[in-house]
């Protein structure tokens, strides 16, 4: 083995290929780095002036930031010597395979452009989609994103949501605050529907028109419920929704309604 030939060839690289490959990193470091705060600096200019629905402001910027980062790396690719020609013969024959294996990647793009159409949501939208609930943070190209109300980060395919169930719990201005309360079959119920109804007119957030309603909904066993239904403002909807839960009890016990207790009737038979 001749060990200078080896050294000689492995020198001749570096001072050739090896400083082009030094080179291109180099140059792909500065340029990646170029097109993330150009895209921000857009992305924040776009927020700022309102002239463009920054969901879709955000895909836009977010396809084009991919599409230049793809033709710096195909550039730098030829930079470097390697014919780039055999990339298109490369993606004819594997043109069947990678139409398969993107089937589902174009479905959910198209899902994304049609919720980009349609707006059944918005970015900071709190929706339920896919049985998931959470924050609009993001859409982007194949998934959007959500942010759980325990922080938790959810990515559903734009294809699922496209053409799934979407509740959007945000849309409206107004939302209702259902509660079911259960009381003793013997107690005094109109008494309790007026107890109810107090509680809802005390709470500063619960709207007075539409007004609050109060009525038997069910009697079952030893029980008589009552739904209450309460009207405030969607941003205010989960202080109503929890303030109702603690001050009926309270109020409902102070007013000596009885609460409904499971009970085990036992019966000795001796022979």
């Amino acid at each position: 083995m001749d060990w200078n030939s080896i050294w000689n060839s492995v020198m001749s690289w570096l001072t050739n290929t090896g400083i082009k490959v030094v080179i291109a990193l180099i140059i792909m470091w500065i340029s990646f780095k170029i097109v993330n705060a150009i895209a921000r600096k857009i992305e924040k200019k776009n927020l700022a002036s309102g002239k463009m629905d920054k969901t879709l402001a955000r895909m836009i910027i977010s396809a084009v930031k991919t599409l230049i980062k793809v033709l710096i790396v195909l550039a730098l690719v030829g930079y470097l010597g390697i014919d780039t020609s055999g990339f298109a013969a490369l993606v004819a024959s594997l043109g069947v395979c990678i139409g398969l294996a993107v089937n589902g990647a174009l479905g959910n793009i198209a899902g994304g452009v049609l919720l980009m159409v349609t707006h059944p949501f918005h970015v900071d939208d709190f929706v339920e989609i896919a049985g998931q609930m959470g924050t609009v943070e993001a859409i982007n190209l194949v998934s959007t994103k959500l942010v759980t109300i325990d922080n938790r980060v959810v990515y559903i395919p734009n294809g699922t949501a496209s053409t799934g169930n979407i509740v959007n719990y945000t849309d409206k201005n107004l939302r209702r605050v259902d509660h079911t309360f259960a009381i003793a079959y013997g107690a005094d119920y109109a008494k309790a529907k007026e107890v109810l109804l107090q509680v809802c007119g005390r709470n500063e957030k619960v709207l007075k028109d539409p007004a609050t309603v109060v009525r038997v909904c069910k009697q079952s066993g030893g029980t008589v419920e009552l739904t209450c239904r309460a009207w405030c403002n969607t941003a205010d909807y989960w202080d109503v929704f929890f303030d109702l839960l603690e001050s009926s009890k309270t109020a409902l016990e102070a007013a000596g309604i009885a609460m409904p207790h499971q009970q085990l009737d036992v019966h000795i038979k001796q022979a």
